[in-house]
């Protein structure tokens, strides 16, 4: 067995294998590539390292502007000196580079795992190897289905990386040891799925990071009616692998896999497949092979949760309406639950339904049964860091928000949220440091320069805000929620013009699709014209526009808050007694 390497420095201590930072035993929320920077720097403890080598060294396989890595070594000084009092360990040599200054020690040796210790494990996506790609939401569909089962076995002592970061792995050429330093995992479960007609069979095996060992092995044959089963028997086995005791009644259900009806689990899994696209067109054909699979099994819980989320996911992109969404994904959750209690993604959906209805006992009741019920589920986490925030419950926001970002490293939406979150609290250097983050993960992910763009704007630094909002718009044309914030940015940077132009070109997509009132209330706060704005609020309130929520935490209609009319929506909205 290779033994593992770390280094130490204070209260710190670098995980080489793992490529993880704690302090005093606690871990410290980095990117990969964060933590990269420091190993660079820290293996070179004493002597200079040049930009373009540590360009090299960490980011090999991507261009990325100059600027990240003066991003990622802020970040760096700012958590060292958290906990060295100040004093810095990371020194700029002018025209050079950067030294890291810090006393280092060297450690060889794997700690040894303590009885009580969390494991942290990921599912890769299982190849397809049916030799048609139409199978391929069999295979993905087997992932996701794995990654909730393997999430709620034993939460205490068993944590699993969000589907969306899993599935970023779909075929890559990283090794394991790669893969699992960048999810900072211990173990990684892979595999493959084989389909002819309704026969089925899959192949799995779990391996250790930290020496590659193949930890267990074995192959599964039976039919499309018995997956469910198959799937069970799947995490009982990685569960004994890596001895982690069942609960209860999570025994109870894998011993009781249903069988499923071939036509059911075949739609369900189409649909799911094209709602983690969320294209409005792949949402809305999402909806449709929900509702072919309740038709062919009108007892199949996770048809009706997943038309819900269907709903809800058109919601918070712009392409139904608030109204509508919940209306429809509501009573679809309701009927999840009936037939399925246990069912975590039911209770979420119902949560976020209830989230934007501003039934607030709802949504807080059911977010925490979801996440008693499945702690792993990030979206869970996410959401409820949304709930927490539009409470101005904003130190428990956070926590959340970096407990989902923890679940789901590697997808830039976790980061993006928790940037959110810190925005609305207040702490904007933060907020654009996770924004970046989420760049670093995705340069194409259009929501960070919009939260870019957001923390500049309060910071007074209203240039680099338009010029961020203009990057999130020439990404995504269509996000017309950003061309609001652009043209609030315009007009209070004293160029009202620009954002009155906007606020015309709203007017008209009005006519032909949904804008959020919200949008056109955002506009008139920027050019301070507050009676609009008010009427726009009004409208906003009467069609539960999606951002309103967060009204009250929210620092752009920060001009407003001492006006009655202001005070008398919270209490319309529920947010004031």
């Amino acid at each position: 067995m290779t033994p593992g390497r770390h280094y130490e420095f204070g209260r710190f201590r670098l995980d080489v294998d793992g490529r993880l930072l704690f302090r005093d035993d606690t871990r410290i929320q980095l990117t990969p590539k964060a933590v990269d920077v420091l190993l660079a720097l820290v293996e070179s403890r004493g002597s200079p390292v040049g930009r373009e080598e540590l360009f090299l060294k960490v980011w090999s396989d991507a261009v990325v502007e100059d600027g990240t890595l003066t991003s990622h070594i802020s970040l760096l000084r700012k958590v060292l000196r958290a906990g060295t009092d100040g004093r810095e360990l990371i020194e700029t040599i002018p025209k050079r580079g950067y030294r890291f200054v810090g006393e280092v020690e060297e450690l060889r040796g794997q700690p040894a795992r303590s009885a009580g210790e969390r494991i942290l494990l990921a599912v890769l996506p299982f190849e397809n190897l049916s030799g048609t790609k139409k199978h391929d939401s069999f295979s993905d569909g087997l992932t996701e289905e794995l990654i909730t089962q393997l999430g709620r076995l034993n939460p205490e002592r068993l944590g699993v990386i969000a589907r969306t970061s899993s599935m970023t792995y779909k075929s890559t050429d990283k090794t394991i040891e790669h893969i699992g330093r960048e999810l900072g995992v211990s173990h990684v479960l892979e595999g493959s799925a084989r389909r002819a007609g309704l026969r089925v069979r899959i192949s799995a095996q779990l391996i250790q990071v930290r020496d590659q060992t193949h930890v267990w092995a074995e192959s599964y044959e039976g039919t499309l009616e018995d997956i469910l089963s198959l799937q069970s028997r799947i995490s009982q086995e990685v569960a004994r692998q890596i001895e982690i005791a069942l609960l209860a009644t999570e025994k109870t259900r894998l011993e009781t896999a249903r069988r499923v009806v071939p036509t059911a689990y075949e739609a369900c899994l189409k649909a799911r497949y094209l709602w983690n696209r969320r294209t409005e067109q792949d949402l809305r054909m999402s909806v449709r092979y929900f509702e072919q699979a309740i038709e062919s099994d009108p007892t199949y819980p996770p048809a009706y949760a997943g038309l819900a989320d269907s709903y809800l996911t058109l919601m918070d992109h712009g392409y139904l309406s608030t109204r509508e969404a919940t209306a429809r994904a509501r009573p679809v959750a309701e009927k999840a639950l009936s037939l399925d209690e246990r069912l975590a993604e039911a209770h979420v959906s119902l949560a976020h339904a209830a989230l934007h209805e501003f039934d607030w006992p709802t949504a807080e009741r059911e977010f925490l049964r979801g996440i008693e019920l499945n702690p792993s589920y990030s979206i869970a986490r996410h959401y409820y860091s949304n709930y927490l925030a539009a409470m101005g419950r904003l130190e428990a926001a956070v926590c959340e928000a970096e407990e989902a970002a923890r679940l789901d490293p590697v997808s830039p939406a976790a980061p993006s949220n928790l940037s959110s979150i810190l925005w609305h609290a207040g702490q904007y250097n933060r907020s654009i440091e996770q924004a970046q983050k989420a760049l670093d993960l995705n340069p194409s992910y259009s929501r960070a320069w919009e939260d870019i763009g957001r923390g500049h704007e309060q910071m007074g630094a209203l240039d680099w805000a338009v010029e961020a909002f203009q990057k999130a718009m020439a990404l995504e044309p269509q996000a017309l929620g950003t061309l609001a914030s652009l043209a609030h940015a315009y007009a209070v940077a004293g160029k009202p013009n620009e954002a009155r132009r906007i606020f015309r070109t709203l007017e008209t997509a009005a006519k032909t699709k949904y804008v959020a009132a919200y949008s056109f209330a955002l506009i008139c706060v920027g050019l301070g014209r507050s009676d609009e704005a008010f009427n726009w609020l009004d409208k906003a309130f009467d069609e539960r526009s999606p951002a309103l929520p967060f009204i009250n935490v929210n620092p752009r209609f920060a001009t407003l808050r001492n006006d009655p009319r202001f005070h008398k929506l919270l209490r319309r909205i529920g947010l004031s007694t």
